[in-house]
């Protein structure tokens, strides 16, 4: 049986308000979105909505576990509906496309660094940078 996303929020104590909705909604189909992206998705659905309410919203549900957020160098925050695998991200270094790249050897964290400084290393965040396969073609 398919979990809505109200019981997704309630199950993470959180109120399913339509903000919150529309929030996940918006991430499902735009995954790797920024909050302006999202913005403009859930305005076109709750026109009352403001960037603040989106920023606020983003904040909550990435503090329930809901949302990852992931800050590519010279990018703006960006969030995804994808949590609890510790996958990694390929960024392109001339258009900003992102892609998800798994995990390839072993489990979480799935790097063993060579020290970590009495840390105890729950997850490791990689980020590969290149070319797109549209920004390769274009370059051609």
């Amino acid at each position: 049986m398919e979990t809505t996303l109200d019981e997704t929020l309630r199950s993470a104590g959180l109120r399913a308000t339509a903000g919150r909705i529309a929030v996940l909604d918006a991430l499902v189909s735009m995954p790797h979105s920024d909050a302006d992206g999202v913005f403009r998705v859930v305005a076109r659905e709750l026109p009352t909505t403001s960037i603040q309410s989106v920023h606020n919203i983003l904040a909550d549900l990435t503090a329930a576990g809901l949302v990852r957020r992931i800050e590519p160098a010279g990018s703006a925050a960006l969030y995804e509906r994808r949590v609890g695998d510790n996958h990694h991200h390929v960024v392109c270094s001339r258009c900003g496309a992102v892609g998800d790249v798994d995990c390839v050897v072993g489990h979480a964290p799935c790097l063993d660094p060579s020290s970590t400084s009495g840390f105890t290393v729950r997850s490791a965040e990689v980020t590969f940078w290149g070319l797109c396969s549209d920004c390769q073609e274009s370059a051609a």
